[in-house]
């Protein structure tokens, strides 16, 4: 029999959310904040050659070009001011998550609650700042070396930092807005609305190609049918848990007894997200960068890094499978899923898992069940990552997909959606609520006018 949440989550319709005019705010309120981003994408850095720029990009569209285009909405490729787009913070975040978990001062500093988060917080803002500006510099200092710039010089640069140091603020401050006031998370809204955007022209260039006899149209019928499959496994693996039995005890708190329960501790198949993904790939385009905005005048060690861990290349591939299953264990074991503080909370509030003893016992059962699940979630990572890339190289598409935009596209849909949801559920249990005092007033009202003195004797 399905419970009453599970009843109200299928009543759910476009009528329910017409009459929840907060959720209706909230959607608006974050559509026009990412409207407002869109609009940024295409308000060039001042001093920027156009045509010169637009050559270099069409030259990079299938490799380092197309990669950060994809993930900045295109900004890059217009050399907007939100060119460095949110990835700062994003690093910075991650960074600082990291030093959080090993550094023992920022340790006791996430243990304080609410006013050690917000010390954290102030702390990326801060690596941000440090990150922006030298990714700044460095762009600015490669656009002039590339004869990208109509004037160059140190006004320019010092004008592109300041440009592009702000965007990334800005689009920081949109993110955190977006969280507080709006639907969804934020930063992920940014770099899930910079994938699509960037999708349909992606998408009209690969059917020219098929029009123009470039690609076959089994080759394009058979992409359409890998990318809708990729997608349904992405959904499924998503929402795989393994949920661990949790049983707690009979207790007693003063006078009142109160029974013992079950529970489960869910873990999902895939805990770290998409960050491996995008750490892997951060480590890998590396030389790829340094090459392309050197103009192609590499030295003999470079030249060697580039034709072995080119993309597409097997040495490329199997170094991206490394990093992305190293990560997922790194990433999971220290910064999302901490095996010795699970097992200490459920030692406090007197669970335990049937057969284990709470503590040391617990962590190292937990640990057991994580290894498994992260080999099958490190696993699935890899391939959806590796399969786009590899039939990238072979079929030799004239832009850039791949598999880590596939994760972000899905894992963001299904959050917001989700929080849609829990808005919807939240707005009908206010309606019972207002529904159920009314006629409690309502029945007071009408037993206190029916009432009738005690009668006299």
């Amino acid at each position: 029999m399905a419970s009453a949440a599970e009843q109200m989550a299928a009543n759910l319709n476009w009528g329910t959310l017409g009459k929840a005019t907060e959720l209706r705010q909230r959607i608006f309120y974050t559509l026009g904040l990412l409207i407002i981003y869109r609009i940024g994408t295409y308000i060039p850095v001042p001093g920027i050659d156009a045509g010169a720029l637009r050559d270099f990009m069409e030259q990079a569209a299938s490799g380092i070009g197309g990669i950060l285009s994809m993930f900045t909405g295109g900004a890059l490729g217009r050399m907007g001011v939100f060119s460095l787009g949110i990835m700062p913070y994003i690093s910075a975040s991650i960074i600082v998550q990291l030093l959080a978990s090993m550094w023992e001062p920022l340790k006791q500093l996430k243990k304080e609650g609410e006013q050690g988060r917000k010390k954290i917080n102030q702390y990326t803002r801060y690596g941000t700042v440090l990150l922006a500006t030298g990714q700044a510099f460095a762009l600015a200092n490669s656009l002039v070396a590339g004869d990208l710039v109509a004037n160059p010089g140190p006004f320019f640069i010092a004008s592109a930092v300041v440009t592009l140091v702000g965007g990334t603020m800005f689009l920081m401050w949109l993110g955190e807005q977006i969280t507080a006031r709006g639907i969804g998370n934020g930063i992920s809204l940014i770099i899930f609305v910079g994938i699509v955007a960037e999708i349909p022209a992606a998408a009209a260039q690969f059917l020219s190609q098929g029009r123009a006899g470039a690609i076959s149209p089994a080759v394009i019928i058979g992409v359409i049918v890998m990318l809708i499959a990729v997608i349904g496994f992405v959904v499924f693996m998503e929402r795989a848990l393994r949920k661990i039995h949790i049983q707690y005890p009979r207790r007693q708190v003063g006078m009142k007894v109160y029974d013992g329960g079950t529970s489960h501790l869910p873990i999902k198949v895939n805990p770290a997200g998409v960050i491996p993904a995008i750490f892997a790939s951060a480590l890998l385009l590396l030389p790829t960068t340094l090459s392309t905005f050197h103009a192609g005048n590499n030295g003999p060690v470079m030249s060697t890094i580039l034709a072995y861990f080119g993309p597409g290349q097997p040495a490329y591939l199997a170094f991206f499978a490394l990093m992305i299953v190293f990560f997922t264990f790194f990433y999971t074991k220290e910064v999302a899923f901490k095996v010795e503080d699970v097992a200490d909370n459920l030692k406090n509030q007197n669970g335990f898992v049937p057969g284990i003893r709470p503590g040391k016992r617990t962590a190292e059962y937990l640990e057991y069940v994580l290894n498994r699940i992260l080999v099958l979630g490190s696993a699935y990572l890899a391939l959806v990552a590796l399969l786009p890339e590899i039939l990238r190289a072979e079929l030799a598409i004239p832009f850039y997909f791949g598999g880590t935009s596939v994760l972000i596209i899905v894992s963001v849909t299904m959050d917001t959606i989700t929080q849609v949801q829990s808005h919807l559920l939240a707005h009908q249990y206010e309606g019972l609520i207002e529904k159920s005092q009314l006629r409690g007033k309502r029945g007071g009202t009408t037993a206190k006018k029916g009432r009738k003195g005690p009668a006299r004797r």
